[in-house]
C-alpha cells in the first residue's frame, strides 16, 4: 500500500493550447526551470585506497586506548564517514567516554565535552547574548557545541528542554542565538553516550531526536580476556584516563575527513539495494514485500524514513571503508540493529513481556530477503 496518494491526469491533446492549470512536468523541455540531474562522479581506485588508507590510521589510534569493543568502534568510523551523529548506550564503567574522546582526539579538529546533569540549561549547551556595559551591546557567547565534534556525557541525565536543544543543531547544523543564526562548524559530530533508561535518575529521550541519531550502539561487558588485556594497559600506561598526548601515529585531518565523506556519497547503490534498505524499514511499520503476522501487536510505531536513508550512507560508508565503490547486502545488513532500534517503540504488552527491539529486529531481518 503506498505511502503517500498518488493521482493520474490525462494528458493534453496533441498540439492543444495548454491552459494555466495544465499540468507541466518540471523535466519536461517545456518547462522553463528545467534543470539536468546532477550526475556523481565516478569513485576511482585511489580514492578507496586513500579512505581505507585513513580509517586505518584511526583503527590505531583505538588500539591503544580501547580493549575489545570492535563493533562499537566501527559503528563510530562509519557513522563519522557517512556523516551522521551516534548514541552509545551501556551501563557505567564500559569506556563510552573512552571512546568517544579517542575518536574526536583522532581528527585534528575541535572537542568539547560536556557533562549533562538536571540543572543544565539549554544556553548552557548553544551560547547565550551577554551585555557589556563598556561597549553598551549585547555581545554573543557561543557554546561547547560550536565544535567539529561534540560528547554529551550521559545525555539522559539532563531534563528534556536541554535535550531537545539539540534538535535544531543536529538537523541543520546551526544554532540560534538572540534570533542570529550562527551555523556550527564542518563536519559536525554529536556523540552522546547515556546509560540505560531503567537506571536511576535518568530521563527518556524524546522521539524526535532520537530518530536524527544515525546510530544506537548497545555496548556489552568485555570478555575475561579483554579485561585482563585492559588491566594490562593500564598498567603499561601508568594512568586509568585517556591522555590523547601519549598517542603515537598522525592523526587525521578535518580536510580528510571531508574528503571521506564526499567519496562515500559516490560509493555506488543499485536499485536492489536502495529497495532493500526500504523493505527493512517498511516491514518494521507492518508493511513491506513480506509483512511479519502479529508485528502489530508488538510494535506501535515503526521506523521512520530516516532508517532506511541512514542504512543507505551507513552502506556506502561501510562499502567505502572496506575498499569497495558499491554497496552489497552485507554493509546494510550488519548494521541493522544500530540504525532502526532506536527507531521502533514497543507496544506495553510487548515490554510487559520481555521483549526487545533487538528481537523485533531479528525477526524483520530473517523475513526480509536479502537481494
Amino acid at each position: 500500500m503506498p505511502i503517500f496518494p498518488t493521482h493520474t491526469t490525462t494528458p493534453p491533446a496533441p498540439n492543444a493550447p495548454l491552459s494555466p492549470t495544465s499540468p507541466i512536468s518540471p523535466l519536461s523541455p517545456a518547462s522553463p526551470t528545467a534543470v539536468p540531474m546532477p550526475v556523481a562522479s565516478v569513485l576511482g581506485s585511489d580514492d578507496v585506497t586513500q579512505a581505507r588508507r585513513l580509517a586505518d590510521r584511526i583503527r590505531a589510534r583505538f588500539a591503544q586506548s580501547l580493549i575489545g569493543q570492535d563493533n562499537l568502534r566501527e559503528s563510530l568510523i562509519v557513522t563519522l564517514v557517512a556523516g551522521g551523529h551516534i548514541l552509545i548506550e551501556s551501563v557505567p564503567g564500559l569506556a563510552k567516554t573512552t571512546a568517544a574522546q579517542t575518536l574526536a582526539t583522532s581528527v585534528s579538529g575541535s572537542f568539547k565535552r560536556v557533562q549533562c546533569t538536571p540543572d543544565l540549561m539549554p544556553s548552557d549547551l548553544t551560547g547565550t547574548q551577554v551585555f557589556d556595559f563598556s561597549t553598551q551591546r549585547f555581545t554573543t557567547q557561543i557554546g561547547p557545541i560550536h565544535a567539529n565534534f561534540v560528547l554529551l556525557d550521559e545525555i539522559n541525565r539532563s531534563n528534556a528542554k536541554t535535550q531537545s536543544a539539540m534538535l535544531e543543531a543536529m538537523a541543520e547544523g546551526a544554532t540560534t542565538i538572540g534570533g542570529e543564526r550562527i551555523a556550527l562548524p564542518q563536519p559536525f559530530m554529536v556523540i552522546a553516550t547515556q546509560n540505560p533508561i531503567e537506571e536511576e535518575g535518568t530521563f527518556n529521550l524524546p522521539e524526535a531526536q532520537m530518530d536524527r541519531f544515525m546510530m544506537k550502539a548497545v555496548m556489552t561487558y568485555p570478555t575475561p580476556d579483554e579485561e585482563r588485556r585492559m588491566l594490562a594497559l593500564l598498567t603499561r600506561r601508568g594512568s586509568d584516563t585517556v591522555d590523547a598526548t601519549s598517542f603515537t601515529g598522525e592523526t587525521v585531518s578535518i580536510r580528510d575527513i571531508e574528503f571521506m565523506r564526499r567519496a562515500a556519497r559516490r560509493v555506488h547503490v543499485s536499485d536492489a539495494i536502495m529497495q532493500y534498505a526500504v523493505d527493512l524499514a517498511a516491514t518494521s511499520r507492518g508493511g513491506g514485500s513480506h509483512p511479519i503476522k502479529g508485528l502489530s501487536a508488538l510494535v506501535r510505531l515503526g521506523a521512520s524514513p530516516r532508517a532506511s536513508i541512514a542504512l543507505t550512507r551507513i552502506g556506502q560508508a561501510h562499502a567505502l571503508l572496506s575498499g569497495r565503490d558499491y554497496v552489497i547486502p552485507e554493509d546494510v545488513r550488519d548494521f541493522v540493529h544500530e540504525a532502526m532500534r532506536h527507531r521502533i517503540m514497543l507496544t506495553f504488552e510487548a515490554l510487559a513481556d520481555g521483549v526487545t527491539t533487538d528481537q523485533v529486529i531479528d525477526s524483520i531481518v530473517k523475513a526480509v530477503p536479502v537481494p
